[in-house]
């Protein structure tokens, strides 16, 4: 139990932390350029096992210095090796269950790598800049509004918000005092957003105002009762392509996911049953949402 709480401590120390200096794949270079850095019963660890590892880690941690990392991916192997050994002494693999994991795990792998091969040929650099010269250069961005809102736990509230307001009392002094929205402390303002940002029931009472025209009377949401203050309209401008670079390649890696699916169930033949053994009848695949 303690090596695998430190293997666990160790994989949650490497899960926030991690040097950008081992995240980038290796070039080409001479055989001694991959130099052993460990060894377990004679089982050698490479340079570029380690590598590997740091390429598995999470792209937001990019913050340990190599000098530090290192030691810890290197131990990090170490373990798993000295746990592998074991395992085998014991000859786990021949326990049917532990057989089963493994064949689950490879599987899986094997399905993965077909998706990830679809998904690199396909989402290139090309394909998402023609992506954006398709459905942004070029072409206005999205109706907007900008708006303050005051954000109450019960119809009561806002309504005896609505009925200061009809008397002039200050809508971002009421939004400091009142409101549970934690833009309150800036008078609740919420700056520019697009319908499809918010809530209907939020967004469509937004947009029906006019500049300088709250509601009359309180929206209702899952979040509770609002008390809304439109500050004007505009149409956003045209989004730089790498405000939205990232957007448009899952917005392709989805559809390519999507396709792939589509396809590989095409060239098998699928039956379904219910719960009492009776085949179900056949549905058509989800069809893709390309354009």
């Amino acid at each position: 139990m303690r090596q695998l709480s430190t293997l666990s401590a160790l994989a949650l120390a490497l899960a926030i932390a991690a040097p950008a200096a081992f995240a980038q794949p290796a070039p080409a270079a001479p055989a001694n350029a991959d130099p052993v850095v460990a060894s377990v019963n004679g089982i050698q660890i490479h340079m570029s096992d380690i590598q590997a590892d740091a390429q598995n880690l999470p792209p937001q941690a990019q913050q340990l210095p190599p000098q530090q990392l290192l030691p810890l991916l290197v131990n990090q192997e170490v373990d798993r090796k000295a746990l592998l050994i074991a395992a085998r002494k014991e000859n786990l693999a021949s326990n049917p269950d532990v057989a089963a994991r493994m064949k689950a795990a490879a599987d899986v792998q094997l399905e993965n790598a077909y998706v990830q091969q679809a998904v690199a040929a396909q989402v290139t650099d090309t394909a998402v800049q023609a992506e954006y010269d398709r459905d942004y250069a070029g072409k206005p961005g999205p109706e907007q509004v900008d708006a303050r809102q005051i954000l109450v736990p019960t119809q009561a509230q806002a309504e005896a918000i609505i009925a200061q307001l009809n008397k002039g009392a200050n809508f971002a002094q009421l939004a400091v005092k009142d409101s549970i929205d934690p833009g309150a402390k800036n008078g609740g303002e919420l700056g520019w957003f697009s319908k499809d940002e918010m809530v209907p029931a939020f967004a469509d009472a937004a947009f029906a105002l006019r500049k300088g025209e709250y509601t009359k009377t309180p929206v209702h949401t899952q979040f509770g009762w609002h008390v809304i203050l439109n500050e004007g309209h505009r149409t956003a401008p045209t989004p730089a392509f790498a405000d939205v670079q990232d957007q448009i390649r899952q917005k392709l890696t989805d559809q390519v996911v999507q396709d792939t699916l589509n396809k590989v169930r095409a060239q098998v033949k699928i039956q379904i049953f219910g719960p009492d053994g009776k085949p179900l009848p056949q549905t058509a695949p989800a069809a893709s949402t390309g354009n």
